[in-house]
């Protein structure tokens, strides 16, 4: 469409397709951009590439060039186009600290402006129009208007008297009119809300993401067709906004190589916490590591059953014993008879058993939301109730990743903030397991409310929701640990559990009040501290394990009575009075920057990061052998 097909609608372009570099490129005066950016400590992403075929290597390329699609359409949707935003800085700081916040907002210090010109992030990033307020939005709409999946533009009023000529439909080899694409919404003040789906508004980079999706299917097709026909069918998914059947497939996958890829998380959407983010993790199963969790997913059900609250707010999850089979092309075949009636679900029969899964990787790769700010080290997905409560999570844990933030971070910070006398409790091990049942807690307490089950949790905590589940899963998290050590399925001592997990809650709070897990993990020190279960001393925060077990529980109640209730008044009023960072922990914090310990790390990733520029076809072989020889 031309510029002058735009004015003759009187529209501006869409604004996820447009954007200005016009921005300011000096940095806030007095801003600390420069010890902020050595804040962040560098870590190769690998693994063993050794242990992989040529099929793999060749696979492997072609997934992490989709992963950079999927941040580059990260990029369109928090900020602009990236090489639009990046490409008249000249100052390398400004420019590395920019990659790193994806944009000109300090993602790890409350979202503050650190180049001129810019005022408050906006809360609804690229999602939705300035000032826009759900409560215009017409009833009959809200379904499309507030989907995960599509992108909100206001639309200019036309002159009834003279409307503008509608678009026309494409010729044949033509891309459609772009405003053929984007429905007319009307909205309760009398204004329009223009809707365009992902599919479309991100097409061109999609093209070239399932493009590479379907390359690396290709190269992997006769060494694993499962994984073949599952990167084929999310491919397919990105472009129709129908992710169901793509999530069930990958549940069952137990793959060598995997890929999490597409809109997925909510935490970008600080408005409405409806609309996903594009993200993707490239990935390296660990099969000796994932063989030792295997135990715990059939103690699921029971520990759902033990979890601290009366039985309506903990249904029964189903039994993970039984065994689920797939037909030649990977589709789940079940022998129940009977059926899912959910709400826009599709009619399907429901699994033989729970596909519940507990896996250990190497990331090797991460774009988009996952790579923006604090960096993931494990992922519980997939995000939708119906799928979770019929067909369970699979809890992915980055190992790789982990231990670089156990071995940068905890560690370091134990020495400064744990007193002498505890600092031996601080063990990988522990810091592993209470990461892992982190990702479990996810899977358990309710998905909809108590009293209204035609309304989940998400939908009645909004905004609000991702820092309360985030803070439900630390604790009960915690909580679970404390019911397998005691039936002795944990090896160590429970104090190694505890002092490694209030460790780690120091980490957690420097990522500041703009993170889901930030304000997470201040629910919990405040909570912790004013219970008198960790208190400070000259030589550091001393921890009464046993105090704090009873305290854990309670909170772990006290969340999941919120969350079932949808009690929106009280999870404010919590955030409002724990929610925050007050001066003697400020004080603290304090310390750790001077001694220079890193708040989270960066990744040098990629092709070459890993050794397989021989593999990417599209290298010449004569930059393959410069690469070499440097």
């Amino acid at each position: 469409m031309t510029l002058k097909k735009l004015s003759q609608f009187g529209l501006i372009a869409f604004a996820i397709l447009a954007g200005s570099n016009a921005y300011g490129q000096k940095v806030v005066k007095g801003y600390p951009i420069a010890e902020r950016l050595n804040g962040y400590k560098k870590i190769s992403l690998k693994t063993d590439t050794s242990l992989l075929s040529l099929a793999e290597r060749r696979c492997l390329v072609h997934l992490i060039k989709a992963a950079k699609k999927a941040d580059d359409i990260f990029w369109k949707q928090t900020f602009m186009d990236k090489e639009s935003a990046l490409k008249n800085i000249k100052n390398d700081t400004i420019r590395r600290f920019m990659e790193i916040n994806y944009g000109p907002w300090d993602r790890l210090n409350d979202e503050k402006p650190f180049l001129s010109g810019y005022g408050e992030k906006p809360k609804g990033a690229k999602f939705y129009p300035a000032n826009f307020d759900v409560n215009m939005v017409d009833e009959h709409t809200k379904v499309r208007v507030l989907s995960p999946y599509t992108v909100l533009q206001e639309m200019p009023k036309f002159d009834k008297q003279h409307p503008p000529a509608p678009p026309k439909p494409p010729k044949k080899g033509e891309e459609p009119d772009m405003l053929m694409m984007i429905e007319r919404m009307p909205m309760k003040n009398g204004r329009e809300i223009g809707v365009m789906d992902y599919g479309f508004a991100y097409r061109k980079d999609l093209q070239e993401l399932m493009n590479h999706m379907n390359l690396a299917a290709d190269a992997i097709e006769a060494e694993d067709k499962f994984f073949a026909r599952f990167l084929k069918e999310r491919s397919a998914a990105l472009t129709s906004g129908e992710y169901i059947m793509s999530d069930i497939k990958w549940m069952g996958l137990k793959s060598h190589l995997d890929i999490v890829i597409g809109p997925i998380e909510n935490y970008e959407d600080k408005l409405l916490g409806v609309k996903t983010s594009y993200e993707a993790y490239v990935l390296v199963r660990d099969m000796e590591w994932g063989k030792k969790l295997d135990k715990f997913i059939a103690l699921l059900p029971e520990l759902q059953a033990n979890i601290p609250v009366e039985a309506a707010y903990k249904p029964v999850l189903a039994n993970d014993t039984g065994v689920n089979k797939f037909d030649e092309h990977g589709n789940l075949m079940s022998n129940t008879g009977e059926m899912i009636n959910e709400p826009n679900f599709p009619p399907m029969q429901k699994p033989d058993a729970s596909m519940s899964q507990l896996a250990v990787f190497d990331a090797v790769y991460y774009g988009g939301d996952c790579n923006s700010g604090s960096k993931t080290i494990a992922v519980n997905l997939p995000n939708d109730e119906t799928l979770q409560k019929y067909f369970g999570t699979r809890r992915s844990q980055l190992k790789n990743t982990m231990k670089a933030k156990f071995d940068e971070m905890v560690m370091p910070i134990s020495k400064i903030l744990v007193d002498p006398t505890q600092q031996a409790n601080i063990k990988f091990d522990a810091f592993f397991s209470n990461v892992m049942f982190h990702e479990v807690a996810h899977g358990l307490g309710v998905k909809n409310l108590v009293s209204d089950q035609s309304k989940t949790v998400r939908e009645a905590l909004g905004a609000t929701y991702s820092a309360i589940e985030e803070c439900k899963a630390d604790v009960l998290g915690l909580y679970m640990v404390t019911q397998l050590f005691q039936k002795g399925e944990l090896t160590g001592s429970l104090d190694d559990y505890y002092v490694t997990f209030v460790a780690s809650v120091f980490r957690s709070v420097r990522f500041g009040a703009a993170s889901a897990h930030g304000k997470a993990n201040m629910i919990t020190f405040n909570t912790l501290l004013n219970s008198g279960c960790i208190v400070s001393g000259n030589k550091g925060y001393t921890i009464n394990v046993s105090a704090m077990k009873l305290v854990i529980e309670k909170l772990a109640a006290e969340l999941l009575h919120l969350q079932g209730d949808g009690d929106i008044a009280g999870v404010n009023k919590m955030l409002a009075d724990r929610g925050v960072i007050k001066p003697s922990l400020a004080s603290d914090l304090a310390k750790l920057s001077k001694a220079k310990i890193p708040f989270d790390i960066v990744f040098d990733q990629g092709i070459e990061t890993l050794g397989l520029l021989d593999y990417d076809d599209s290298v010449k072989k004569t930059e393959k052998v410069d690469k070499k020889t440097k």
